[in-house]
């Protein structure tokens, strides 16, 4: 009995060892792909996208009817670089933009930007205050290119994976001196007209503390309000406005094909337009991975971004009167690409803060015109380029 009472001693004794060494080998292994250093969080990441990779052929005409603005929010040269490297040297950005730019950033009261005033310069125009939306530096309200478009007659679009009251979306359907003012935006949206909004975001639009449902205000103004994806696929022709959740739309890895999926509904109903559009598509949640410097999700929002890019680039190819411009508005976590292996899609990186940073961003352009967005640039350039190129 004693040496049977040993043994079991020592036999558990042996298995607690055992799983005492799993654990800090499995805990090892955990903390090799993310280590905090005095430089900032490094990270490695191994990629397994699969995500289509298109080719297209530079189109010869330099009429433009249409103009297609990709935002891929907190995307910069290093976070394309990263996924490039990860997708084992493939991207359709970069592998079939035609030409290829570098934005300015700066708001105009702080070197490191947000958002807002980003996609305000971009939207309108004009240099604007940190967290301002739409407006300009003393606050006043400023015409965005879904504006301009909607008065000459062309039809225009939003499609978003962030809520609808965030900053991108905003500066370009309203206008407010603070981005948190999330409510007022959300009223804001009554009238900026846009033929197809596609978003998410609910709660600021039904759950208010005014008790307003502007989801049945906006069908009253003659929208198809679609509260999910099954909804909106339905829709008809004439104006959409679908907010299918009640806050961000999920990541990448949860919502699958949904952005392309939403993007190709939008294009669908803008084109019915004989005189053409104006939409806005943004990777929204690119720029939250980057917040959170989590590389493994952060490399599967941009390939969810560059297959919509894809589709957006063989739609435009085959429409040949159509101007694809493809940017970030501000680089997200001051993210360095130290090391790697191309060919097993391997990266390793240094996220060397939570916020943002002013290094200039990247600008891909595709179709008729699209060599007036190479060189240095400023992000108002974008709005300039646009109005003139669609003369509004």
């Amino acid at each position: 009995m004693q040496l049977t009472t040993y043994l079991q001693h020592a036999i558990m004794k042996y298995i607690s060892t055992y799983l005492l060494f799993l654990s800090f080998f499995f805990t090892v292994e955990s903390f090799a792909q993310m280590v905090q250093t005095e430089n900032g969080l490094r990270s490695s990441y191994t990629g397994h996208s699969n995500h289509k990779i298109v080719q297209v052929e530079p189109v010869k005409g330099k009429k433009v009817k249409n103009v297609i603005l990709m935002i891929g929010d907190g995307m910069g040269l290093t976070q394309l670089s990263t996924a490039y490297v990860a997708n084992k040297g493939k991207l359709n950005i970069l592998d079939n933009a035609t030409h290829t730019g570098l934005s300015k950033t700066y708001s105009a009261n702080k070197l490191i930007t947000d958002s807002g005033a980003s996609g305000t310069a971009m939207a309108t125009g004009q240099k604007t205050n940190y967290h301002s939306i739409g407006v300009d530096t003393q606050g006043n309200a400023l015409q965005s290119l879904t504006d301009l478009a909607n008065n000459k007659g062309l039809s225009t679009g939003v499609v978003v994976t962030c809520g609808l009251t965030d900053a991108t979306p905003a500066a370009f359907c309203a206008n407010n001196i603070d981005r948190d003012r999330e409510e007022e935006i959300a009223l804001d949206y009554l009238h900026c007209d846009v033929d197809f909004i596609f978003g998410g975001g609910r709660t600021k639009f039904n759950q208010r503390s005014d008790k307003r449902d502007l989801m049945q205000e906006m069908q009253q103004k003659g929208y198809q309000v679609c509260y999910s994806w099954q909804e909106t696929k339905l829709a008809q022709m004439g104006k959409v406005f679908a907010v299918i959740e009640d806050g961000q739309l999920p990541l990448a890895d949860e919502r699958g094909d949904l952005f392309n999926k939403a993007i190709l509904k939008a294009l669908e109903n803008l084109s019915a337009n004989k005189k053409g559009f104006f939409t806005l598509f943004e990777g929204s949640r690119i720029d939250d991975c980057g917040h959170w410097n989590k590389v493994s999700q952060l490399i599967p929002e941009i390939n969810d971004f560059d297959q919509s890019v894809g589709e957006v680039l063989q739609w435009a190819e085959q429409d040949g009167k159509t101007l694809v411009v493809i940017l970030a508005d501000h680089e997200t976590g001051a993210l360095t690409l130290t090391d790697g292996n191309l060919s097993k899609g391997e990266v390793t990186v240094n996220f060397a803060n939570t916020s943002h940073s002013d290094i200039m961003v990247p600008v891909y352009s595709y179709g008729p015109q699209s060599e007036l967005f190479s060189g240095v640039m400023d992000n108002t350039d974008i709005f300039n380029k646009i109005k003139s190129i669609l003369k509004l």
